[in-house]
């Protein structure tokens, strides 16, 4: 079958399951996601297997370890994926939901209520565990969902929608909303991206690359699920035990993940005390630390850093999402500059100041733009499930109704709702001389 031809026909069976959907009763999705967690314990064997495959060759291509990582699924992370679906079928269904309602003057009620985007496509990397966060999202939120996973975890996913797609025949859910691109061909996502009136939402997640690919040539809307340049800023008034704390757990804990940091931003009257501790467990976690020149010079002879690699910083290395054990290092002279240097070199997905001093927490909540921005804790927590929502299809840099983790919220939208009892704009209807005549047969009416 042709790119084109597969591709529509994965949205037009995708698309023909959106009304279904709409009317669907929450207890019939819940039970449909209660049955997928429930398969994935009983075939947990068959997914580590079909995941062993894609681990093979990603070694044999040279993958590195922090891409290995992303890749593996292990009973833990099964069991992870387990309590996502089982937190999601817990949460509200936010479909039909009134959100505001309004009397105007003229007696009409005007309200808004949340209803389904329609049919989703999601592109997505290494990480076989979105195929279920996103597709429970999805099928709790009523709507459509096409799954493209990258051709690293193609027979991770595959056996994962297999399992989704028995859940719903067992459960009376509509087959067709969870469609999967069984294929590697990339002229398929092309073709996917140019149906416009069939797929409602484009939603990319993965590399910068990726993401500017979609976004470049997408004939649908697309929410940009940008890299994480994230900054941990160090402030004058830190409390030490904290900002050690936070600097290790930020980048050691899952250095392969999005909301891990990639910049260390430290204020140049702590540097003294602070750089060298944070050098001394950087080191002992593997950590290379890139360094600008001030605290190039304090550490590259000091015996707390003599088991680190401390390399001079590249001005481009503040852009870059290393994805791995390698952290950027700037010294600012105020909570100024560190702000400055976030807006320039962050993505504007999460950023943290660690500080005892209130109004500098403030004035960084407020100054920084970004879509989390935190106070004294590790920015590891920008994570739909992390944050009470259940899971996510991602974490949105854009400026839209989506920012931040998108969760079921975020894939509904409202739409004006208006209750009336014949109210006519300025009051004109038929003319007062002409006689409004009804034909009554037709109508059935006596």
């Amino acid at each position: 079958m042709q790119a084109k031809e597969y591709a529509l026909n994965l949205a037009q069976k995708a698309k023909k399951t959106v009304r279904t959907l709409t009317n669907l009763k929450t207890d019939i999705k819940n039970k449909t996601l209660l049955r997928t967690a429930e398969l994935l314990l009983e075939r947990k064997e068959e997914i580590i297997a079909e995941n062993k495959k894609d681990l093979e060759n990603a070694e044999k291509k040279g993958y590195s370890k922090a891409l290995l990582d992303r890749l593996a699924l292990d009973e833990k992370r099964i069991k992870q994926m387990v309590q996502v679906l089982k937190d999601v079928a817990a949460l509200p269904d936010p479909v039909g939901e009134i959100v505001n309602m309004w009397t105007r003057p003229n007696g009409l009620k005007v309200g808004q209520m949340r209803v389904p985007l329609g049919v989703i496509l999601i592109i997505y990397e290494a990480r076989p565990n979105v195929t279920i966060e996103a597709a429970s999202l999805c099928m709790k939120s009523s709507n459509a969902v096409i799954l493209k996973g990258g051709s690293e975890t193609i027979n991770s996913n595959r056996i994962l929608v297999d399992i989704i797609k028995q859940a719903c025949r067992e459960t009376c859910f509509p087959e067709d909303a969870v469609m999967f691109v069984d294929t590697t061909d990339r002229s398929v996502v092309n073709e996917l991206l140019k149906l416009e009136g069939l797929i409602d939402v484009a939603i990319p997640r993965g590399g910068e690359s990726l993401i500017r690919a979609v976004a470049e040539n997408s004939k649908i809307p697309v929410i940009k699920h940008y890299k994480g340049v994230c900054n941990l800023y160090i402030d004058d008034e830190a409390d030490m035990e904290k900002a050690l704390n936070i600097a290790y757990n930020a980048k050691v804990q899952r250095p392969s993940v999005c909301n891990a940091i990639e910049n260390l931003v430290v204020h140049r009257s702590i540097a003294d005390r602070f750089l060298p501790e944070i050098a001394y467990y950087y080191g002992k976690a593997g950590v290379e630390m890139r360094c600008d020149e001030y605290s190039y010079n304090l550490l590259i002879n000091h015996p707390k850093a003599k088991d680190t690699e401390i390399v001079p910083v590249k001005e481009e290395d503040y852009y870059e999402e290393f994805l791995d054990l390698i952290i950027a290092v700037k010294v600012v002279d105020s909570l100024d500059e560190a702000i400055d240097f976030i807006e320039k070199y962050g993505s504007h997905h999460s950023d943290a100041i660690v500080t005892e001093n209130y109004t500098k927490g403030m004035k960084f909540i407020q100054e920084v733009d970004s879509a989390a921005v935190y106070i004294n804790a590790s920015t590891r927590f920008t994570d739909g499930n992390e944050f009470g929502l259940g899971a996510e299809m991602g974490i949105s840099t854009d400026k839209i109704h989506a920012r931040g983790p998108m969760a079921l919220k975020e894939l509904t939208i409202p739409k004006f709702i208006v209750f009336g009892d014949g109210q006519l704009r300025e009051n004109i209807g038929i003319p007062k001389d002409e006689e409004i005549k009804i034909n009554t047969e037709s109508c059935n009416l006596k």
